[in-house]
């Protein structure tokens, strides 16, 4: 059982190497993506904590729009719907992230961890998730990212555990 597991795990990471190679990062100039304007309630650019001391920076729809295209290339493998294929106890709801070590419910930790993935109690390096370098992805499309991620985490039923309003 325990080689499966690491045999899955490995294949994961090959396909994640192979979309890095394989895929180009850089998204088209953004429309409103209907998800985004269906559940994630951004008429009007949206605030979202900045940092721990409490800081907003607004957000507009187009904003978290590309912010989806860029989870949709490079975190979707492992985290459809805010869920996480590889440890399914630490998805991406808001509760889970406020919980992690530093607390990743804000822009600029989330930035950190993607700049630097630690394990959820922050003891140690991830080697599930991948290091976002600055020449990768500019400061701008990952902090987009992480805002689709926590109006994701906010609005959208049914993101990581969350459930379907009737």
């Amino acid at each position: 059982m325990l080689k499966k597991s690491l045999l899955i795990r490995f294949l994961l990471i090959i396909l994640i190497i192979i979309q890095v190679i394989i895929v180009d990062i850089r998204p088209a100039q953004a429309a409103v993506d209907s998800y985004v304007r269906r559940y994630l309630d951004a008429e009007i650019p949206v605030e979202i904590k900045l940092n721990e001391q409490g800081e907003t920076k607004k957000f507009s729809a187009e904003d978290l729009s590309e912010g989806k295209q860029m989870f949709a290339k490079n975190c979707l493998n492992c985290h459809v719907g805010g869920a996480n294929l590889v440890n399914p106890s630490v998805h991406l709801s808001l509760e889970k992230l406020k919980g992690a070590t530093p607390p990743r419910d804000n822009i600029n930790n989330l930035v950190t961890f993607f700049r630097q993935p630690m394990i959820y109690d922050g003891s140690n390096y991830s080697i599930f998730c991948r290091e976002v370098t600055e020449n990768w992805m500019s400061q701008e499309l990952v902090e987009k990212m992480a805002a689709f991620i926590l109006r994701s985490a906010q609005k959208a039923p049914a993101w990581g555990p969350g459930e379907v309003d009737q």
